[in-house]
């Protein structure tokens, strides 16, 4: 009697009913099997139907290759011993836009719980999730890529997640710039939300209008870094009091992120005076804060600030020295140096000194100067 030799996908079945070598074109069980555990490892194979076909190959390949594997999309032993390890439902593997399955499902109420809208949790990797993962990211000092790997994991796991804020809350209209208690309770309330505000330090500077901007993206609010009823209300706290604003004369307001980045620059050069380091110290302060680059000498920073920045504008010395972050330039001073190169300096606010001049702490009183101009950051 002849007996008909079984296909091979039946008899590695045989062999090992749980875990057959499996390779596009097979189906039944052992492939649902596969599919299913491609998709809580967060790699899509499509629909879980049993029938192995190109998407799910595609699905085995990616998997191969982020373990480490050959990924020549055959399902054998040590693949297997890939996809078992492999964390599966409430776990933590490498999840990334596409990806679906209970991991994604996972992510999704987690990024919820810690305030963060990923859409519904719906185990598909899409667009909103992926922005709500940049926001958490961002909001906890990790690359925003949207890869949701060990790090951002240990981020959502390792602390309970905050409560979310109770609708309804009251303040003033905050935005960058504004400084006082009003803008350290802001910040209190985003550093206890999971959003990275910085320092509670009553200065609204960029890390500041960056987590109020995550938040508000957080919670499908227009990001535009304003504090607003809208926010307020998402905050869930209300706040008293008048937020001190930058010091201006005729509408002129400095920048004060600019000035920030000045002192920073001028204390990494050794507190320099106004002995040939100005220009570089105002040229890196320029470019720290706009990503720009301004070249020349003191007496060359005028000609060369590019207009869509910056506006010249027409202050007194007494007036602008009030102002933090405004760009001040004089063609001559009385040193040798001056006399050739000029001058330039980013003010400080205090009234009396710049960043190139604190040192002296006198720019208000020093002599020999002219050619005086004052730039307003746009």
């Amino acid at each position: 009697m002849r007996v008909s030799a079984a296909p091979r996908s039946t008899l590695a079945a045989a062999s090992s009913p749980a875990k057959p070598t499996l390779k596009l074109g097979a189906s039944g069980a052992s492939v649902k099997t596969l599919q299913q555990a491609l998709a809580n490892a967060g790699f899509s194979p499509g629909a879980v139907d049993g029938q192995f076909g190109p998407k799910t190959a595609a699905a085995v390949k990616a998997f191969q290759n982020a373990k480490g594997l050959v990924a020549d999309g055959i399902v054998g032993p040590k693949t297997w011993a890939k996809l078992t390890a492999a964390p599966a439902g409430g776990a933590t593997p490498t999840l990334k836009q596409g990806a679906t399955g209970a991991s994604v499902t996972n992510l999704q109420k987690l990024l919820a719980q810690h305030g963060f809208n990923p859409g519904p949790a719906d185990g598909q990797f899409g667009p909103k999730t992926t922005a709500a993962v940049k926001a958490f990211q961002s909001a906890k000092g990790l690359v925003a890529d949207g890869v949701v790997g060990p790090q951002t994991w240990g981020k959502l796991n390792g602390a309970a997640a905050p409560s979310a804020p109770a609708p309804g809350g009251s303040g003033p209209t905050l935005k960058q710039g504004h400084s006082g208690a009003p803008v350290t309770a802001l910040q209190n309330r985003l550093n206890q939300l999971g959003f990275n505000a910085g320092a509670a330090d009553g200065q609204f500077g960029p890390k500041t209008t960056a987590a109020v901007k995550a938040f508000q993206s957080a919670k499908g609010l227009v990001a535009d870094g304003v504090v607003g009823p809208k926010t307020w209300n998402k905050l869930g706290i209300t706040v008293s009091g008048t937020p001190t604003t930058p010091p201006s004369t005729g509408g002129v307001r400095g920048n004060s992120a600019l000035a920030n980045n000045a002192r920073s620059v001028a204390l990494s050069m050794g507190g320099y005076s106004s002995q040939g380091l100005c220009a570089t110290g105002v040229s890196r302060a320029i470019q720290n804060t706009y990503g720009i680059k301004v070249w020349g000498n003191g007496n060359d920073i005028d000609n060369n600030l590019p207009r869509d920045k910056f506006k010249q504008v027409n202050l007194s010395l007494a007036e602008a020295l009030k102002i933090p972050g405004l760009v001040l330039t004089w063609e001559k001073t009385s040193t040798s140096l001056g006399s050739k190169y000029g001058h330039t300096a980013i003010t400080s606010g205090d009234g009396r000194s710049s960043y190139s001049d604190f040192v002296e702490s006198n720019t208000l009183g020093a002599g020999g100067r002219s050619g005086f101009k004052v730039f307003m950051p746009i």
